[in-house]
């Protein structure tokens, strides 16, 4: 079990990201409301400063209007809570060194930061980054008998919390960092129909420098890059 700071960070964590979800929930019903009315939205985020605009001038029928205003409320909500958990994650975390040299890593953000540490807790529990790869369910399951080895679909035990913020920080990663590297060089070579095999061999790249900025407060491989 892990000790109370970490599970009490887990929890933070964990419950910062069911908000976002029923966030993303309501923004997709509120597209549904719109979208029932036959009305075009003309910008791409409905929910920024034009997008709330746009919404505010809406001509709809009653029982429409006081529907998108309810789930308009809610978000703000919503909002408001995320902001407050951020705070407290983020004070939290101020001292730790882990946290902030994984944030060096292109995709990783001070939110994926705090679900990789809170998740992972203490690293050196791990031997090793393929360790804690097959704990987060991104290694293929393995079949092998005397003449023939079988390599299957991913495992897809452990954390689902951090395996999808692995995955998360390999979309997000910008051109020529490591993880992007690898995942275009994959599906170059075995076409888009790879596409998933690419996303979960990055992620595993990923999850090894996150393995080394957590358990020696630097990433090498970046930090000579830097000097260099």
């Amino acid at each position: 079990m892990a000790p109370p700071a970490t599970r009490e960070l887990r929890e933070m964590a964990r419950g910062r990201y069911k908000l976002v979800t029923l966030r993303t929930n309501c923004r997709n019903q509120a597209h549904g409301v719109v979208a029932k009315m036959g009305i075009a939205v003309p910008m791409s985020d409905l929910f920024g400063a034009h997008g709330t605009a746009f919404l505010d001038e809406l001509p709809l029928p009653a029982g429409f209007a006081a529907r998108l205003r309810s789930l308009r409320a809610v978000m703000d909500e919503l909002n408001r809570q995320v902001a407050v958990l951020d705070k407290e994650i983020a004070v939290r975390l101020a001292d730790d060194v882990g946290y902030q040299a994984i944030q060096k890593i292109g995709g990783i953000g001070p939110v994926l930061a705090a679900v990789f540490v809170a998740e992972i807790g203490d690293v050196i529990r791990f031997p090793d980054p393929k360790h804690l790869c097959s704990w987060a369910g991104l290694t293929p399951r393995h079949r092998e008998s005397d003449v023939k080895v079988h390599r299957g679909h991913l495992t897809k035990q452990g954390s689902k919390l951090l395996r999808w913020a692995a995955v998360e920080a390999v979309q997000r990663a910008p051109e020529n960092t490591p993880m992007r590297v690898h995942r275009d060089r994959i599906e170059a070579r075995r076409g888009v129909e790879a596409r998933s095999i690419a996303k979960a061999a990055a992620a595993r790249k990923l999850l090894t420098l996150v393995y080394y900025g957590l358990r020696d407060g630097e990433v090498r491989c970046l930090a000579r890059k830097e000097s260099g």
